[in-house]
């Protein structure tokens, strides 16, 4: 089923505005709904208000100790359930794919001269497992980014993103 939406999630302020500069590089030639919504509303509706044509695009910071924002805790808690069957996202009344950009800062950790974004990033690493093993596709491989190098690996990923949706 072609995509006809797209819903940008978005886990914390860098997130916020890394989702508006996905959203703002919507190719004019695409004719794709996207919108924006925080991670922290209601987790659960983005079960059951989209279906199968809608692609659900994760951009979650990590902050200190490899934790969530307070906006990502509740989306992440919500889909890291262990209630939750493991075809949940197998359903015709659920998203269709799923993409997740993690946004970290390799200066909160001890180690700074050897890090790199793989490890600020756990917050998308854990949702991204997550959603693969709640049966969902994944649309692009997981990004991330370092706020400490300047979040460099942002733009080729927002560019990736928009290649792959629009070569569906």
């Amino acid at each position: 089923m072609p995509l006809s939406k797209i819903v940008i999630v978005y886990g914390g302020e860098l997130a916020e505005d890394v989702a508006k500069q996905i959203e703002t590089k919507r190719p004019r030639s695409s004719s794709i709904d996207v919108s924006l919504r925080c991670a922290s509303e209601r987790p659960k509706t983005l079960l059951t208000s989209y279906g199968p044509e809608t692609l659900v695009c994760f951009v979650m910071q990590t902050i200190e100790n490899g934790g969530p924002t307070e906006e990502g805790g509740s989306c992440l808690r919500f889909f890291q359930r262990k209630t939750h069957p493991s075809n949940l996202l197998q359903s015709d009344e659920c998203f269709g794919s799923y993409a997740v950009l993690g946004l970290g800062d390799s200066n909160l950790l001890l180690d700074r001269q050897t890090t790199t974004a793989k490890d600020c990033n756990q917050v998308a690493e854990k949702l991204d497992s997550r959603l693969e093993a709640l049966g969902g596709t994944r649309q692009l491989e997981l990004g991330m980014a370092d706020e400490r190098t300047g979040l460099g690996e942002v733009e080729p990923w927002i560019e990736g993103f928009w290649l792959s949706v629009l070569s569906d």
